[in-house]
């Protein structure tokens, strides 16, 4: 029978009227714990997986045992109670009573590793009462669940993972699991040389109207298990709408971030072409700057040459005057007085030597100015050369970082495919378009 569960009774922490306190001590403990810890140990890292994942506060859990406590779907666990004869064919005193005992601690032995979906907390076989009989305490629970927890309490769920589905309404999950382990109960029966006697008949002796009432229970004891099962149903259903709500939500945040980074690459795609035709007037600019360059070299050049080829003229001007006769100072003549020889000849060479030293002083003068002017446009030249250089390692940067946008459009185009993205680019000018007539239109009202 499915019992509503008392652990505090199970293990006699209180007795009740129908209990023999000199025969507690024949009890059997198979297990107890606290079902706190139960909890703690079975579901506390799902807990920390299911809040993890949670954008809203609200929908975080702070306790899971109270938030099953108080649920109207689940339970905290369930018993389930086994019992061999009854008490007057198999009361505790006799020697049938110490069988059935023996059967029951047998059946326990292996009741958890047959059902390794229902956490067995609290078990203990009473021979305190008329018959011997075992109340089993479990958590039911499954894994790798969909909704909520990915281990979370449930019945219908834990018993569907051991291979028990439900059909009618009558064959439930619960009683399908029930009878398999009667069958388990009857094998160890048999074991002890007890055969199960499925009288079929043994509710005849009842009155009608007890006999009506106890087929309205076991009714509405199924009626029950159907309605937690439909509710379980509704609440994946329930659970499925908020995935799917949250699924919409994610895609619509990925389509909002992709909307605005083909904005942003439409926008860069703008300034690509921008930049690309400023790059190419600037380009031009480059090379009429450089023919320019190319110019003034040339007329440098032939400036420079000039200069050489005066220098030589210099040079050989200089050679005359150590060499030509005329501008030698002659020997004075054997007659010739000293005044007369100054007169005639040294006055004469000097202001010719005179007149030619200034000229070339002049000359002197205006090369030294030449050469400082040329020097001066030279450093001018080089420095105009350094700056157009640096000006178009810039350039070169730029159009490789307008070349990387570019490639990263083109991917963009091949991920999301170009129809996509020529759409979305054209409703971003549509709307760009529209936002510049919105400002218009709003500017002449003001």
């Amino acid at each position: 029978m499915m019992g509503k569960g008392s652990v505090n009774h199970n293990t006699r922490a209180f007795s009740a009227k129908n209990v023999d306190k000199e025969r507690s001590i024949y009890n059997v403990e198979f297990c107890h714990k606290s079902i706190k810890k139960v909890y703690h140990e079975l579901f506390n890292e799902a807990l920390e997986r299911y809040n993890a994942k949670q954008k809203r506060s609200d929908r975080k859990i702070d306790s899971y045992y109270e938030k099953i406590r108080q649920s109207k779907q689940e339970k905290l666990f369930h018993e389930v109670i086994f019992q061999i004869g009854n008490k007057d064919d198999t009361n505790v005193r006799s020697e049938e009573g110490q069988l059935a005992k023996e059967i029951l601690v047998d059946f326990m032995q292996d009741f958890q590793e047959r059902n390794p979906n229902l956490y067995v907390f609290s078990a203990h076989l009473h021979m305190d009462e008329e018959t011997p009989h075992v109340h089993i305490d479990f958590v039911p629970f499954i894994r790798n669940s969909k909704r909520g927890l990915d281990i979370r309490v449930s019945l219908k769920g834990a018993l569907a993972e051991q291979g028990f589905r439900g059909g009618t309404r009558g064959d439930t999950e619960w009683n399908q699991w029930i009878e398999s382990e009667k069958q388990e109960l009857a094998l160890v029966m048999e074991h002890y040389g007890v055969r199960w006697k499925q009288l079929g008949t043994h509710n005849k002796h009842l009155s009608v109207l007890n006999y009506e009432k106890q087929e309205r229970e076991k009714e509405l004891q199924e009626l029950q298990q159907t309605i937690t099962s439909s509710r379980e149903d509704l609440l994946d259903i329930y659970d499925r709408q908020d995935e799917a709500r949250e699924r919409i939500e994610r895609t619509r945040e990925r389509k909002e971030r992709l909307e605005d980074e083909i904005d942003e690459l439409f926008a860069t795609s703008e300034e690509l072409h921008s930049d690309t035709e400023a790059l190419k007037e600037t380009r031009n600019q480059l090379l009429s700057d450089n023919e320019e360059l190319e110019k003034q070299q040339k007329k440098l050049q032939r400036e420079l040459d000039k200069m050489v080829e005066s220098k030589e003229v210099m040079e050989r001007n200089i050679h005359a005057y150590d060499e030509e006769l005329r501008w030698q100072l002659p020997e004075p003549g054997a007659l010739m007085s000293a005044k007369a020889y100054r007169d005639k000849k040294a006055l004469p060479l000097l202001e010719k030597l005179k007149e030619l030293v200034k000229n070339l002083t002049i000359k002197s003068v205006q090369l030294a100015e030449t050469v400082k002017r040329l020097t001066d446009r030279v450093d001018t030249l080089e420095s105009q050369v350094g700056y157009l250089r640096e000006k178009n390692r810039d350039q070169q940067d730029r159009i490789e970082e307008l070349e990387e946008k570019e490639t990263n459009f083109e991917y963009l185009k091949d991920y999301l495919g170009k129809s996509e993205v020529e759409g979305i680019v054209e409703y971003a000018r549509s709307k760009e378009q529209a936002d510049r007539e919105k400002e218009r239109y709003y500017g002449r009202g003001r």
